[in-house]
């Protein structure tokens, strides 16, 4: 989330607010508190996205290799067994921002592509019914001067919808997408999810749909904007993660929660983001990222005692 702001242009805004009270520690009080996370004892060193996804019965993990002031051909893409802790596959040289997508049998990977003379570019999608042999396809095409960066995928009653990263019109923010098959995408026209108002970033954006609502985990500055609404554990944070919902893609509701979603621990820097999460025999599991935005960090799972969608109302608490 250490990133700078391009200057907004027009762009119609669909991030709405709840009003909330900030105004004395006192009016914490008055607000629901967050539902229990358990920040479990382990990580996984040299990580940034990844998506934790259910594959044929088996937990694996869908990640990517960058480095800092490394060429676009080191980077690549890479399925884990979390069972094992063992690379399964190495695929998608050149690409980075990985997420993943289970449809049935067949596994799918949306990632974008790097290069070293001008950043991000495209889109793609990597799909496998055997993780050995990938098909590869352009999904969401930059348009000039964009570049893009993170995707995720769910699916609801029309079919599949992507939320995918750019820096334009505001650095950060997020268009909407959809598709019926995962292979031809149509951009929602209308919808960008952007804080113009403050010019804070929304950045790496996580969307899971249960029905009626779409869930929006993003990350967000916590000086400026929506971050200023929350208590937060440290008085260095300064990347930290939040949730929203909506029934539409286009009116957001902020969770009123004392807390936001993630926010940094001791030892854990001045970072919490990039989190994506699945729900692994009636448990939830968030991983997400540590350390500085730069050159420190690891991926670390906090845990949600109780599945998916009973976790996610419990950041929108009725009456609140």
């Amino acid at each position: 989330m250490n990133r700078y702001l391009s200057v907004p242009q027009n762009i119609v805004i669909i991030f709405i607010l709840l009003p909330i009270c900030v105004l004395s520690t006192s009016c914490y009080a008055e607000r629901p508190e967050n539902p229990a996370l358990i920040k479990l004892p382990f990580s996984f060193p040299g990580g940034m996205e990844n998506t934790p996804v259910i594959y044929k019965g088996q937990p694996l993990l869908v990640n990517n290799r960058r480095g800092l002031n490394t060429k676009a051909a080191d980077f690549y893409l890479f399925i884990e067994d979390l069972r094992s802790g063992q690379e399964i596959c190495r695929f998608g040289e050149t690409f980075s921002f990985v997420s993943g997508f289970v449809n049935g049998d067949e596994l799918n990977v949306f990632a974008t592509e790097n290069t070293d003379d001008d950043w991000t570019h495209d889109i793609y999608r990597f799909s496998s019914t055997d993780l050995q042999n990938w098909k590869k396809e352009l999904v969401i095409p930059r348009k000039p001067g964009v570049h893009l960066f993170n995707a995720s995928v769910c699916r609801d009653e029309q079919g599949y919808v992507m939320a995918y990263e750019s820096n334009l019109p505001v650095q950060w923010c997020f268009r909407f997408a959809r598709s019926s098959d995962l292979s031809q995408w149509k951009d929602v026209e209308g919808i960008e999810f952007a804080d113009l108002a403050e010019q804070t970033a929304c950045g790496n954006p996580t969307l899971r749909y249960i029905k009626p609502y779409y869930y929006m985990i993003y990350g967000i500055w916590r000086s400026k904007g929506p971050g200023v609404h929350y208590e937060y554990e440290l008085s260095t944070t300064m990347y930290i993660t939040a949730i929203a919902r909506s029934r539409d893609l286009a009116i957001w509701e902020l969770s009123p929660t004392r807390k936001p979603m993630l926010d940094p621990e001791p030892g854990e820097m001045i970072n919490n983001t990039d989190a994506d999460l699945f729900e692994y025999e009636g448990r939830t599991y968030i991983y997400y990222a540590t350390g500085n935005q730069w050159d420190k960090g690891t991926i670390r799972v906090a845990m949600y005692d109780g599945p998916m969608n009973e976790m996610f109302e419990k950041y929108f608490p009725a009456g609140v």
